[in-house]
């Protein structure tokens, strides 16, 4: 047996803190590691130690082996859990740790190695009786002979980063002539993922689903599996929703895959939390990889067994045996994750930067569990998961029920998320069925981001409220002119008038001016109970309730048809609105960023950017692609900045003539720095 008493997590945001919740109830002690940018970061206050370990960069900070291993020599640590990501399928770093006096957390270096490289693994797999999708594995890397094997494969043939996970590095192909440019595009995301860009291909299969199996393994030669999940409802080959069990497989298939995985870590004398990874085609299922870690999704495991994976890995850390063994483990219900990103899917998910102003999660139960990062600055050095939502059920039904309550409950005020789009997703009927695969989210596109609609009056309303809030403050009286002048006062008090404050708002599909009139006689404890007419555009003013609840950014607004429920944030001229949805039937599709303008302004939809081509999001600059005076087509990819870990295309709008290039590769961006300069073709 070997002790453990102080773990080091080489992680941050919402695993690490994860993490720190089963050494906490271990009754152990926890150390983080933290970058500049992570200073005050959740993770931080909630370890009982925390070491600064470098730069925001993660190649300069959470990647940097020896600056972990110095962190973990000062807090005096005897174990490391990496979490996911990072450093966590490393093999040098569990060597480096091992070496150290430290224990890993996680599986022995050869076992990372044999599943680090994905074509490597397809080769051991093959060996060991494991069904592969046909494909090149091979060592030679050059574009003639990956051309050559995608024309063998036949297309569409899909790229993989041989080193890599997550999505990264994948690109799907569906002609010849796309090849050459896919391949050094994934190549470019693979070095800047994973420190290796080499890459193997393998058949698309279309309309399959992504089904992966949870495996432990002890040092005593015992191995188990915690049944499959469904991954299969993903964007760009990420994962954004998970479940367990997975819904419609036959009992022989269900079988098939728990063995197989079984087959698979056996194969590499596997100890500790992996997970073993399957293309299902009809009753066929291939081997794509094994991870070597704990997965993002691994709560929704928890959820259906009642086990705890951390402690089960730092249980087997220590060199214990398997806590149960295979009979004695059972699956209860159902369990469906979901995974908040600060994103924003109405401009392609481009990821988000900023601070999160107002969040408030749905609170934890016993059906209902909310992994998160805190309210911490989204910073473009990492990924821009912000939080899992874990529901279980009784059954299917009972679970999605319980995650769509949570979503509608989730506030994110400051900055665009994903939220909205994860309820479309839960609502959908082909995800309700169970009977979707991982062309579900490309083939119904168009429901999950529905066109814009126009505000609808109650945003309005709820906006011009709010914005009225402000300008009033919440203990503002409007039925007494106090002391002094009544042109002293700020209630938008007009000569032979009621009181009144008129509010202009524009959002990306318009302007609207909202007139608010306080109604003499209804105000109770300030402004935080009272009633109003108000009009949005000149139409016959409406009489509503405002409630503000808790605090000033939670407010209910009672119409003649019912009651909606509201939370607003005003952040300098921008308004952040968001419903509730289970509160009223006629509250907008998505959140609302309006935009408090001075009514003689240039309404923002008149607004034009004309040829000048500018970055997303900050990052850095990986690919410029055309020089000045180059002619170029509608859709040309002319630069890419990579960000968040995930790159980005600037891609020209309209064809012409490049007139000015103000980038270079390795250039650092900042959102809206120009790029190019592109004159339209005449």
């Amino acid at each position: 047996m070997r002790e453990i008493r102080r773990i080091l997590v080489a992680n941050r945001g919402e695993i690490a803190c994860r993490i720190f919740r089963t050494v906490r109830a271990m009754g152990l002690e926890s150390v983080a590691v933290f970058s500049d940018a992570d200073r005050d970061a959740r993770h931080v206050v909630e370890a009982d130690d925390a070491f600064h370990i470098g730069p925001a960069p993660a190649a300069r900070s959470y990647m940097d082996i020896a600056a972990v291993l110095d962190a973990a020599r000062r807090s005096e640590a005897d174990a490391i859990h990496p979490g996911y990501g990072f450093l966590s399928e490393n093999a040098d770093f569990a060597e480096a740790c091992t070496q150290a006096g430290l224990s890993f957390i996680g599986p022995p270096p050869a076992a990372i190695r044999a599943m680090g490289s994905k074509s490597a693994s397809k080769t051991l797999m093959g060996g060991a009786g494991v069904p592969l999708v046909p494909g090149y594995h091979g060592e030679e890397q050059d574009d003639a002979t990956l051309i050559e094997a995608a024309n063998g494969i036949g297309f569409p043939v899909l790229i993989k980063a041989s080193a890599g996970g997550g999505g990264r590095g994948m690109r799907i192909v569906r002609d010849a002539a796309e090849l050459p440019a896919a391949l050094a595009s994934a190549r470019r995301e693979a070095k800047a993922s994973f420190g290796d860009d080499r890459l193997l291909l393998e058949r698309y299969l279309e309309h399959a689903r992504h089904i992966e199996v949870q495996v432990f393994g002890d040092s005593h030669g015992n191995l188990v599996h915690l049944f499959e999940r469904d991954c299969s409802v993903q964007r760009r080959y990420q994962k954004v929703i998970e479940e367990a069990p997975a819904p419609h497989l036959s009992d022989a298939l269900r079988s098939h895959l728990q063995e197989t995985a079984l087959r698979a870590a056996r194969a590499v004398d596997y100890v500790n939390a992996g997970t073993v990874e399957f293309i299902v085609s009809g009753e066929d299922a291939y081997f794509m990889e094994m991870n070597t870690r704990l997965q993002v999704e691994h709560p929704v495991t928890e959820a259906v067994t009642g086990l705890d994976l951390v402690e089960w890995q730092i249980r087997i850390a220590r060199g214990e045996a398997l806590p149960l063994t295979q009979d004695a483990i059972a699956c209860s219900g159902h369990a469906i994750e979901a995974r908040l990103y600060a994103e924003d899917p109405r401009r392609d998910f481009l990821p988000q930067t900023g601070s999160l102003r107002h969040v408030l999660y749905a609170d934890d139960d016993s059906d209902l569990r909310v992994d998160h990062c805190g309210w911490n600055d989204v910073t473009p050095h990492y990924d821009a998961l912000l939080a899992k939502i874990v529901a279980h059920g009784d059954n299917r039904a009972a679970a999605l029920q319980r995650l769509q309550q949570a979503l509608d409950e989730t506030v994110t005020v400051g900055i665009a998320t994903n939220r909205r789009y994860l309820e479309r997703v839960s609502h959908h009927p082909v995800f309700v069925s169970g009977k979707h695969d991982t062309a579900f989210i490309p083939d119904h596109m168009h429901d999950l981001l529905p066109p814009v609609a126009a505000a609808p009056p109650i945003a309005c309303f709820a906006a011009g409220l709010r914005s009225f809030l402000d300008t009033i403050g919440l203990d503002g009286n409007v039925e007494e002119t106090g002391p002094g002048s009544p042109w002293a006062l700020s209630d938008g008090w007009q000569a032979n008038l009621a009181p009144r404050i008129v509010v202009c708002l524009e959002d990306e599909t318009g302007r609207h001016e909202v007139t608010i009139r306080p109604c003499p006689g209804t105000m109770q404890d300030g402004l935080r109970h009272a009633w109003f007419d108000v009009a949005v555009d000149g139409e016959e003013p409406q009489r509503l309730r405002l409630d503000v609840i808790n605090d000033p950014e939670e407010i209910v607004v009672q119409t003649e048809t019912g009651t909606v429920r509201a939370y607003g944030l005003l952040d300098g001229s921008t308004l952040w609105l968001q419903f509730e949805r289970q509160y009223g039937e006629d509250v907008p599709e998505e959140d609302i960023a309006f935009t408090i303008i001075d009514p003689r302004a240039t309404p923002i939809t008149t607004a034009s950017g004309g040829g000048r081509l500018v970055a997303p999001m900050p990052g850095t600059v990986t690919a410029v692609d055309v020089a000045e005076g180059a002619m170029v087509k509608a859709g040309q990819t002319l630069v890419v900045v990579e960000a968040m870990k995930m790159e980005h295309a600037i891609k020209a709008p309209h064809d012409g003539t490049v007139s000015r290039v103000d980038c270079a590769v390795g250039d650092l961006v900042a959102e809206g720095d120009e790029l190019v300069v592109l004159e339209t073709a005449p």
